[in-house]
């Protein structure tokens, strides 16, 4: 124990302060998004039995799964100031503690205990204002994180962090379907519980981070002062590099905001990619129900190895831009092969060994993008334009789902058949690919090394 402490005291100040701030932050926030988007998802298996016990059609359950994202952006830029101008902490307390209430709620639908409505109108109106209640918190995080990391090292960082979705899939989809069939509390059916259950966890860990995150490195009682003056001078100079560029107020932000072409090119790329995105994620339990011959634990499988697959990419890719500095095909090559992953898995028609295959490919492309796409915003702009147009790209993105689940789950009702709603997906999927591939680094990169990768 002596001799790796002493090893440890031996590595440059940068290296042990990178250390210590990943080790302290990233596994707990891991699990913020692992529980956030398992609250989020868990409908698509809930489904199963919600569509008997409450006569809901795939149409219902499209629309009321991608309602979510409506709620979800009206809050998403005042979100995203807050964390930037306020507190992280505080911010992600409430986010939390307030969603983790309303998803417990989604299991008292149609109940003594919630009958405000028509069922239906019980659906959408708590998918809604989980939402509301959830915004800001994927774009707080990412601005978050650039508090603490420089930017040759936040795609490596945002990798571990969206881990969270293969992950709260892998383990969230059995785990749903073990309480869904085996509790039964007070002759409640088991959907019921997977959402009460499941809403559970995300009110203690709001409570738990008031105590546990810290806003900035400056506030760190946790870190060497060596290691906290490194940090806060590294991004003292990243911040000025970006200020000499202009003014960083946040009035100011806003306009920068709005009228970089930038911003609406990572906007369209992420609402065509989300679009594909939560299609999927939403209705593959119920494409998967649906495969001949095949048991629920096949299903299972099926289900979960897209995912599996998609958390190791995240994390080479995510390692691998960071090495060479390398971000637009990082960016659009995954995209694209997600497209065409999901384009040969309908074409491989009854061949289980194919679709799983293809699906995987999917999974791989869907994933692989995301740590790399969220570097770009803070690569164009100095803090609260970034953390401004981080949210501006997200909610609009967002909306993708809604506009998944709701197209897919009309042509699924319409057709009788998934085919014509999964070839809609792939068509979004490839646009934002190709879109992808106009992004270029700004004419003054933030590190003129990392920008010869571009």
């Amino acid at each position: 124990m002596a001799s790796s402490s002493a090893d440890s005291t031996q590595l440059p100040v940068s290296e042990r302060a990178r250390r210590r701030i990943t080790k302290r932050l990233m596994p707990y926030l891991l699990l913020l998004y692992f529980i956030a988007f398992i609250d989020r998802t868990n409908v698509s298996v809930a489904a199963l039995q919600m569509k008997d016990d409450l006569s809901f059609s795939d149409a219902i359950i499209g629309t009321g799964a991608g309602i979510f994202f409506i709620g979800y952006f009206l809050l998403e830029i005042p979100g995203t100031l807050i964390v930037e101008n306020w507190s992280a902490r505080k911010w992600i307390a409430r986010i939390m503690i307030s969603w983790g209430i309303v998803a417990s709620m989604m299991g008292l639908i149609d109940t003594h205990w919630l009958n405000f409505a028509s069922v239906e109108n019980q659906f959408y109106g708590l998918r809604f204002i989980l939402g509301l209640a959830e915004a800001g918190f994927f774009p707080g995080i990412i601005v978050y994180l650039s508090h603490w990391f420089r930017y040759e090292d936040r795609a490596k960082a945002k990798a571990f962090f969206m881990i969270g979705i293969p992950i709260a899939t892998v383990i969230g989809v059995p785990l749903s379907q073990l309480i869904m069939h085996n509790i039964n509390w007070y002759g409640w059916a088991g959907w019921r519980w997977v959402f009460i259950l499941e809403g559970i966890p995300s009110i203690i860990l709001g409570i738990v981070t008031i105590f546990f995150l810290t806003d900035r490195p400056r506030d760190a009682k946790w870190l060497p002062d060596d290691e906290k003056e490194w940090i806060v001078n590294e991004l003292e100079k990243e911040r000025r590099e970006k200020m000499a560029a202009g003014h960083d107020k946040i009035s100011k932000a806003f306009v920068s905001a709005f009228k970089a072409p930038q911003t609406y090119l990572l906007a369209g790329i992420y609402l065509f990619v989300v679009t594909g995105y939560y299609g999927l994620t939403f209705f593959l339990p119920s494409i998967t129900a649906k495969m001949r011959g095949t048991s629920t634990v096949t299903q299972t499988i099926v289900t979960m190895l897209p995912y599996v697959f998609g958390l190791f990419a995240m994390l080479i890719l995510g390692h691998n831009s960071d090495r060479t500095g390398e971000r637009r095909w990082h960016t659009a090559l995954p995209i694209l092969l997600g497209g065409i992953g999901m384009a040969l898995s309908i074409l491989s028609g009854d061949n289980l060994a194919l679709v799983i295959i293809f699906l995987c490919l999917a999974g791989i492309g869907v994933h692989a993008y995301i740590p790399v796409f969220w570097t770009w915003p803070t690569r164009f702009f100095a803090a609260s334009t970034a953390a401004t147009t981080i949210g501006l790209i997200n909610s609009v993105g967002n909306l993708g789902g809604y506009f998944g689940p709701k197209v897919f789950g009309m042509l699924s009702t319409s057709t009788g058949s998934y085919e014509m709603g999964m070839w809609f997906l792939v068509a979004c999927i490839m646009i934002a690919g190709l879109l992808a591939t106009m992004l270029r680094p700004p004419k003054k990169a933030l590190e003129p090394a990392q920008a010869a990768g571009d």
